[in-house]
């Protein structure tokens, strides 16, 4: 199989000590491109970083997540749109609302949100989406830009049947991780991806985060991988009533247009 991670926090200090191990385990696992999260200004200039050492098989997204809202200033607009000037940053993000930790004010998350918005429109890219506990204000934010953006995945969903199906009828992608797998929260995800259309649905990791609680052995350190992308694809495809190759490819197809990505 042929996996892409969209989503991977590469330039997250667990992985400094073994990075190069990291890369070859997923390549060993199938994953062939990866998209490295920024979700922060220094975040989002590391991730370009990082994609550059490894062309053709990571890539970067640029972005202030809503927790580093406070921090978009018009020096960050204009970084964040100088970052998307290279060719290695191929969306707009990680942005949005996260209503449930609050860790920047709402009004500072609104309008950071926003600001982001604006330079999806301006530069024609995807958008790399983030929303936890903010449906409402977020669907609202976006159906206020409609037509003027481009596609967009809401990445790491997790939200209700209903939330998805709204971002299903806006036109959204949907990203799903080892979410999935955590029997304790996300037993509802199990019913719902049979319902995302194969053109709508990729896959990712959030790595270093959300290791997939199914994952056996599970590592003494806790710490997600991109490796382990291939065990989420396969939890996905027993949900979903599919072959696992089938799964795996539609995923990967859907990536590749979606980010505008040539095979490796």
């Amino acid at each position: 199989m042929d996996l892409i991670d969209i989503g991977a926090n590469l330039g997250h200090e667990s992985f400094t000590h073994d990075f190069d191990a990291v890369l070859a385990r997923a390549r060993t696992a199938g994953v062939v491109q990866m998209v490295v999260t920024g979700a922060s200004r220094e975040g989002s200039r590391q991730a370009l970083e990082i994609a550059r050492a490894q062309p053709g098989f990571l890539y970067a997204t640029a972005g202030v997540h809503p927790h580093h809202a406070v921090e978009y200033t018009d020096e960050a607009d204009a970084e964040l749109r100088e970052l998307q000037r290279a060719p290695e940053v191929v969306a707009v993000g990680e942005c949005g609302l996260d209503y449930h930790r609050d860790f920047s004010p709402r009004p500072a998350q609104r309008r950071a949100f926003e600001r982001q918005l604006q330079i999806a429109v301006d530069t024609g890219k995807p958008l790399f989406l983030h929303q936890r506990d903010a449906h409402a204000d977020f669907m609202t934010i976006m159906k206020n830009f409609s037509g003027r953006i481009g596609a967009a995945v809401v990445h790491c969903f997790t939200g209700t049947r209903e939330e998805m199906q709204d971002c299903l009828d806006a036109g959204y992608h949907i990203g799903i991780t080892g979410w999935l797998c955590d029997e304790r929260r996300g037993l509802h995800l199990r019913e719902m991806v049979k319902d995302i259309p194969s053109d709508r649905l990729m896959i990712e990791t959030d790595a270093p985060y959300l290791l997939p609680r199914s994952v056996r052995p599970q590592p003494s350190h806790r710490r997600n991988e991109p490796m382990y992308l291939r065990h989420i694809v396969e939890e996905l495809a027993r949900d979903r009533g599919e072959d696992v190759a089938d799964t795996a490819a539609a995923a990967t197809a859907t990536a590749r247009r979606f980010f505008g990505l040539s095979a490796s």
